[in-house]
């Protein structure tokens, strides 16, 4: 079986909140190099924020979205985290700021989907 038929068959085979936790692992990683090659790389630096702003609005527009059945006190958290991530990484493009906050709240993020309900 070639490598990319054993990805599409764990990917079929994942939880919702696995994948979830693979993709804020592929994003929080894409971070984390970025933050250490700083501004010598922009184009991977500033890839690497949007990728991470992108994914906090999906996650915003999810929890908007009529339907979502999470409760409304956890909703409204991701919704407040979203912006300010969105704040943080504009803020974070045009500045020598670390990206080391981004870092963490992925990382709590990673450890809250890790624990099974």
């Amino acid at each position: 079986m070639s490598l990319q038929a054993y990805h599409k068959a764990q990917r079929s085979a994942e939880s919702p909140r696995d994948t979830e936790y693979r993709l804020f692992a592929q994003v929080t990683q894409a971070l984390i190099e970025a933050n250490k090659q700083g501004r010598t790389n922009l184009p991977q630096f500033v890839d690497a924020l949007d990728w991470n702003r992108r994914l906090w609005s999906a996650l915003a527009t999810d929890c908007a979205a009529q339907g979502n059945g999470l409760p409304d006190a956890l909703k409204a958290q991701i919704i407040s985290l979203s912006l300010w991530v969105s704040r943080f990484s504009s803020d974070a493009a045009g500045s020598d700021e670390s990206l080391e906050p981004l870092i963490d709240v992925n990382r709590s993020i990673m450890a809250g989907l890790s624990q099974k309900p």
